[in-house]
């Protein structure tokens, strides 16, 4: 093995100094100084994975001409989930890496609430196999809180196990601060497991001396901060800030003020959660890019934030920058501004069909795992006298939602929907075959004026989550869904008009990305002719149930006031057989 890095450190060290020829030339292009925000005319040589030389001129056994393009270190999306993306790992990597994304930090903790270990197994062996360095991290809360039903419980000697796997990368996003802050033994035995090793942070709203205690466990990052003010408060504590923009929680533009070339190094890019469908209209962090450029942001400032920034925070110190001896993860780019990409290098090999179709492909995992029995539409009856109702209060482009008031009739059949006030119902399903509970409650901001639309994405247990104005509808998506095992469907009159199936643990489809994205058009279309006003109404469904940001969310136990983290209201009952 001495003898084996000997000689590739000669090599490398040969083709730097020119002595002899690189493996790979780009020829006649630019680079991005990320230090001296200078572009700079150069050769770039690689020697395998290893940039090994710029500012010069070389030659190579294969020469690239990249004349009039510019090269800028690798992208690095610092937080997201791949469930998210609705394909497995290996199809989300075939996705996303021609976006120039070559490093992707993942928290599996949606399979992981479905599947437990065995959902984190599957991504480690995964990441072994995927073309772009997909990075796990060990999933901390799952479940999420103590006021949900998952299908597993993770402990801290669960973990223990997977601490030094080539491809972990530290404990994920510490969503339950609740349970920090009130010193849960079981939340204090996570952290101190991973001292001294990255620790992720989830912290929405979190504020003053809470935010110092949470601060204090020896957490570094957060991906929930969604105003200026509240970034520049954790940036003042010494909280790396990671800008988010997916599918639904859009917060770049809010954060646009603090992304300048003074904060960038304590800033980094992620999507969190980002769809095929917008994936293929937009980007993914090549959108983020452009986006804030177009709007104003220093290029050096953001192209910072989506490389060298990240890879500092999360302890990746081989690659962020274009110089020698640096990874040689690389985009090369028509045009900076609109960060257009011509080209992408994944350790020093050219992303193209080929390096796809060399991978070892694994075999999904999950299946069979929505256990949930039929329902009957009297399972979504409501008692009560409809007044002072809570109603939990949606927003596009917000996963916080609101805690709202409101008067709805009733009728012989219980408190029911108010069309006029966009007041329908929403339910969560437990379908891991625990409980057999039903949570019920009552959402504005979707504008339904018919049917029903069902997901089992629903964060971060992943109990079946649907909203309807139809008892009977919302009864029929429940069931469609548990016939398919799992996905995303929209019921109107009986009727399903559109579904997308989600078989690998009611999460993922097992087909091809492009697949998943064209039917999301048609599901997307149906969910509009029900007079949804939201532009993608299918995670929002998703993130009702996730009880670990504010106001009010709901589970299968019923509604959950997230600022006093109790429930409001037990609207259970075991599911009925149909």
């Amino acid at each position: 093995m001495v003898n084996d890095r000997r000689a590739t450190l000669k090599c490398a060290i040969d083709q730097g100094r020119g002595v002899t020829k690189a493996d790979c030339v780009l020829k006649g292009g630019h680079f991005f100084d990320l230090v001296t925000g200078n572009i700079i005319a150069s050769d770039i040589a690689l020697c395998g994975d290893t940039i090994v030389g710029t500012c010069g001129t070389y030659s190579g056994a294969r020469e690239i001409d990249i004349t009039g393009k510019t090269v800028v270190p690798g992208f690095i999306d610092t937080h997201l989930h791949v469930e998210s993306s609705l394909v497995t790992p290996q199809e989300f990597d075939r996705c996303v890496l021609r976006h120039g994304v070559t490093t992707a930090i993942c928290d599996p903790h949606e399979i992981a609430n479905v599947l437990g270990v065995d959902g984190i197994r599957y991504f480690l062996d995964c990441a072994m196999e995927t073309a772009m360095d997909l990075r796990v991290q060990l999933s901390s809360c799952v479940p999420a809180t103590h006021l949900e039903t998952s299908g597993a419980h993770i402990t801290a000697e669960d973990l223990r196990p997977f601490m030094n796997h080539p491809k972990g990368i530290g404990l994920a996003e510490f969503m339950n601060f609740p349970g920090l802050l009130a010193l849960d033994p079981e939340c204090l035995d996570k952290l101190v497991l991973f001292e001294g090793r990255h620790i992720d942070g989830h912290a929405p709203l979190l504020r003053g001396t809470d935010l110092n205690g949470y601060l204090a466990a020896g957490i570094r990052t957060d991906h929930e901060t969604t105003t200026a003010d509240e970034a520049r408060e954790k940036l003042s504590k010494g909280m790396h800030i990671l800008i988010r923009e997916g599918s639904v929680s859009k917060d770049l533009h809010a954060l646009l003020p603090i992304l300048t070339e003074r904060n960038s190094p304590f800033l980094s890019l992620c999507t969190d959660d980002r769809n095929p469908l917008d994936i293929a209209e937009e980007g993914h962090l090549d959108f983020m890019i452009r986006t804030a450029i177009a709007h104003g942001v220093e290029p050096l400032a953001v192209y910072r934030a989506a490389s060298i920034s990240a890879a500092k925070a999360f302890r990746l110190h081989d690659r962020g920058l274009v110089a020698p001896g640096w990874r040689a993860d690389l985009v090369v780019l028509d045009d900076v501004e609109t960060c257009s990409v011509s080209a992408v290098f994944a350790a020093g090999r050219l992303v193209d069909d080929a390096l796809f179709a060399a991978r070892r492909p694994l075999p999904a995992v999950g299946y069979g795992s929505v256990k949930a029995k039929p329902v009957q539409a009297s399972a979504f009856r409501i008692d009560g006298d409809g007044t002072a109702t809570p109603v939990i209060g949606v927003g596009p482009g917000k996963i916080i939602t609101q805690r709202l008031s409101m008067t709805l009739p009733v009728t012989g059949h219980g408190v029911g929907c108010d069309l006029g006030q966009d007041a329908i119902k929403v339910a969560v399903v437990e379908r891991h075959g625990k409980n057999g509970n039903i949570g019920k409650g009552f959402v504005h901001g979707f504008g339904l004026k018919a049917g029903a639309i069902g997901s089992t994405v629903g964060h971060d247990s992943h109990n079946i989550c649907v909203v309807g104005a139809s008892d009977d509808d919302m009864a029929a998506a429940v069931n469609r869904l548990i016939t398919m095992q799992g996905g995303f469907v929209v019921v109107r009159g009986g009727e399903v008009l559109a579904e997308l199936a989600l078989p690998v643990a009611g999460l993922m489809s097992d087909k091809r990305f492009e697949d998943v994205h064209d039917a999301l058009i048609p599901l997307r279309a149906a969910a509009k002719s029900l007079g949804t006003v939201l532009p993608e109404p299918f995670l929002q469904v998703a993130f009702l149930p996730l009880p670990v940001l504010p106001h009010l969310k709901i589970s299968e136990r019923g509604l959950i006031d997230v600022d006093r983290f109790e429930l409001v209201s037990r609207l259970n009952q075991p599911a009925s057989q149909g």
